[in-house]
């Protein structure tokens, strides 16, 4: 990808809670911005110089916490964890009072939550950037990960072939909202009760008419997966819905991604995960571990893309 004109993105609002605050302009300015931290870190030490970002977490984490919190160091920011996994925000005191105290100590707040409220109610309450670093709606920055990931291989996006199998959850929101801008062909393939919010492909599809993505909502996976140039899955019951565990087991078998399914799909085609992943269930040992697997590219871009989501916020 190219480097030599960067344009940050400018944000309709100072937070970035679900993926849409960005267009389609500005959503491949922040991919180009990825590319040229990546490429050459040390012009962005001095980013965060003298900042401190909160990050609360109420749900366990390795790859977010660890690439934010190498990512904000390498950029001259202090970290300052939050651990929320045993007391849920709100609880010993209102979200809106949690906000309005940091916003007086730190200069920003990152937060991986079980729900998207929690961080509308801290961006209403706070003058300061708040990141959505997973909720139980989107999860912005793994999708543009993953995106600034197929683009690092692929080369432009546009028209890209993209299938998703499995659950229409947070993982999935998000890559219907980005590929929208990015002008990608998604089709998504869930049971008929585990399909994505209507309102967020309504959005995505309104979008997409500028962009000339497509957006497509399908039940029958090797339908999805017919010649597309990626196939992503993620695991079957997320945090908070441990109790529909057995049932979705059973319900999303023949969602499961492997050797078979994975042979309608492009001969060059790639593998995509956001982890962890459940080897045996949403995606077999043979193709995670396979040669077409790129989830550790994915987990790498994650640092960098929530870099240039730094930049874009507080420069």
């Amino acid at each position: 990808m190219t480097t030599a004109t960067l344009a940050v993105p400018v944000l309709v609002v100072k937070d970035l809670l679900t993926g849409a605050e960005w267009g389609p302009g500005q959503t491949r300015d922040l991919l180009q911005l990825t590319a040229d931290i990546k490429a050459r870190p040390e012009r962005y030490a001095l980013t965060l110089r003298g900042k401190f970002i909160a990050l609360i977490f109420e749900k366990p984490s390795l790859r977010t916490r660890v690439t934010f919190e190498v990512g904000i160091q390498s950029m001259g920011g202090s970290v300052v964890f939050l651990d929320h996994t045993q007391a849920r925000l709100g609880e010993r005191e209102s979200i809106a009072d949690v906000a309005r105290n940091l916003e007086r100590w730190v200069q920003g707040i990152v937060a991986r939550v079980y729900e998207q409220r929690v961080l509308e109610q801290m961006a209403a309450n706070a003058d300061i950037p708040v990141i959505n670093a997973l909720s139980d709606r989107f999860h912005p920055c793994q999708a543009l990960a993953d995106f600034f990931t197929l683009e690092e291989r692929f080369g432009s996006l546009r028209g890209f072939k993209l299938a998703y199998v499995g659950d229409g959850n947070n993982v999935c929101h998000s890559l219907i909202f980005l590929a929208a801008r990015l002008g990608v062909h998604l089709r998504v393939a869930t049971p008929p009760n585990y399909a994505p919010a209507p309102e967020v492909v309504a959005e995505a599809k309104r979008v997409a008419r500028e962009t000339r993505a497509k957006i497509e909502i399908l039940a029958d996976p090797k339908e999805a997966v017919a010649a597309a140039q990626g196939v992503y899955t993620d695991a079957w019951t997320s945090m908070g819905f441990e109790a529909e565990e057995k049932v979705r087991t059973s319900v999303f078998a023949p969602y499961q991604v492997n050797r078979e399914l994975m042979s309608h799909a492009a001969s060059d085609a790639v593998f995509m995960h956001c982890l962890p992943a459940h080897r045996g269930s949403e995606v077999t040992a043979e193709v995670l571990d396979g040669p077409q697997s790129i989830v550790l590219e994915q987990s790498e871009n994650r640092m960098y893309v929530q870099k240039a989501i730094l930049q874009a916020l507080f420069s």
